[in-house]
């Protein structure tokens, strides 16, 4: 079976402060949620926004580097 990355990209507001720990093996690991907004005209001709809400995890370096700058 081939590998294969998937890469997504986020942009919108960190919900709170990122829970950071430390696994049994060593590893870090960030656990943070972000909010996207989206605009949209429904139906009847009304401009609508919907917020979604994400919830991210990240590991090793990445959770350092979230722990260092994400507030």
């Amino acid at each position: 079976m081939a590998r294969s990355l998937n890469k997504v990209m986020l942009i919108g507001n960190v919900g709170n402060e990122p829970e950071i720990r430390t696994t049994a093996g060593g590893k870090r690991v960030a656990k943070f949620s972000v909010a996207t907004n989206r605009s949209f005209t429904d139906r009847s001709g009304q401009q609508q926004e919907k917020t979604e809400w994400h919830r991210c995890t990240a590991w090793d370096r990445i959770a350092e580097i979230i722990e260092q700058y994400v507030h």
